[in-house]
C-alpha cells in the first residue's frame, strides 16, 4: 500500500475514534462549566444537580487533546518529506562565477 493511502486511512480512523467522541466531551465540559443541572435517575428517583466545574474543565481539556490527535496524525503522515536526505542536483542553480573549486582535503 502507498504511504499516502496508509496516512489517509490513519487520519480518518483517528478522526472517527478520537475527534468524534471529543466533540461530545466538549459539550459535557461546557455543561459542567456553566453549571447547568443534569438530571440523573437511580433506582427510579430522579435528581437534578450541576456538574462540578473542575470536571467540566477536565472534560474540555480531554476533548482538546482528542481533537488534536487526528490533526497531528494527518500532519505527520501526509506531509511531504525529503527522500532520506538525498539532494537532487538538478534543483540547484550552478555557481554564478566560473572560478575553480578548491581542492578537497
Amino acid at each position: 500500500m502507498d504511504k499516502k493511502t496508509v496516512g489517509l486511512i490513519a487520519t480518518i480512523g483517528t478522526a472517527l475514534l478520537c475527534a468524534c467522541p471529543s466533540f461530545f466531551l466538549c459539550v459535557w465540559g461546557i455543561l459542567g462549566i456553566t453549571g447547568t443541572p443534569i438530571d440523573t435517575t437511580v433506582g427510579g428517583q430522579t435528581t437534578s444537580q450541576p456538574m462540578a466545574p473542575g470536571l467540566g474543565f477536565a472534560l474540555l481539556c480531554l476533548s482538546l487533546i482528542g481533537i488534536l490527535i487526528p490533526v497531528a496524525v494527518g500532519f505527520f503522515t501526509l506531509r511531504k518529506k525529503d527522500d532520506d536526505g538525498i539532494v537532487d542536483a538538478d534543483s540547484f542553480d550552478p555557481p554564478a562565477d566560473n572560478d575553480p573549486l578548491p581542492p578537497a582535503s
